[in-house]
């Protein structure tokens, strides 16, 4: 079994992006992939960061602990105004090469509409320089999300479409922690000449 870390990344406290987090968890406990007490939804809008630099680091060490625990991540990501939130992007403020160097990162875009592409593009341009989250090729974007993901039975035919995807990519993501995890064992993270990406 795979230790798995989900980051819902909006600030709202009942978000889109939480309910998308937490159907991902339970697809992969579904899917035999990992357990309850090996997979931790990491909701940035019921627990949320202060802004980096903190004197205060708010629930970070926790954070901290379930994410250098973990196998792989996955980060749901809300795209408002054409952007990743600001609370993914402080997220990864906070988050080092300690955490999640060298580890799986399946990227989730959600839109109530018909976007969702921009966070990804963005954080896949961003969101690993200093952590070495390795962004997976495949990647979700969960469009008109208030219509999906709702029930345990799909709505309609995108429901359907959306919920098959989620399978495949998980499927993936799984299949890479596990390839991962040896290339992970074998790198030394302690040469200070290197302590941050180029």
């Amino acid at each position: 079994m795979l230790n798995i870390a989900l980051v819902a990344g909006s600030s709202r406290s009942n978000s889109q992006s939480g309910k998308v987090a937490r159907f991902l968890r339970q697809r992969l406990i579904d899917l035999g992939h990992t357990t309850q007490e090996q997979s931790n939804v990491i909701d940035l809008g019921l627990a949320p960061l202060p802004l980096w630099p903190a004197d205060d680091s708010g629930p970070w060490e926790l954070f901290r602990q379930q994410l250098a625990a973990a196998d792989a991540v996955a980060i749901v990501a809300p795209e408002w105004n054409g952007m990743a939130c600001p609370a993914v992007k402080n997220f990864f403020l906070y988050a080092s090469k300690a955490e999640l160097a060298h580890k799986p990162g399946l990227l989730v875009g959600v839109s109530s509409g018909i976007g969702g592409a921009y966070p990804i593009s963005e954080l896949r341009a961003s969101g690993y320089k200093n952590c070495r989250l390795c962004y997976l090729p495949e990647h979700l974007i969960v469009r008109q999300v208030e219509k999906v993901l709702n029930g345990p039975q799909p709505a309609d035919e995108a429901d359907e479409r959306i919920r098959a995807r989620i399978d495949y990519t998980l499927d993936v993501l799984v299949r890479y922690a596990h390839a991962l995890q040896p290339v992970r064992a074998a790198i030394n993270f302690d040469n200070p000449a290197f302590a941050n990406g180029m």
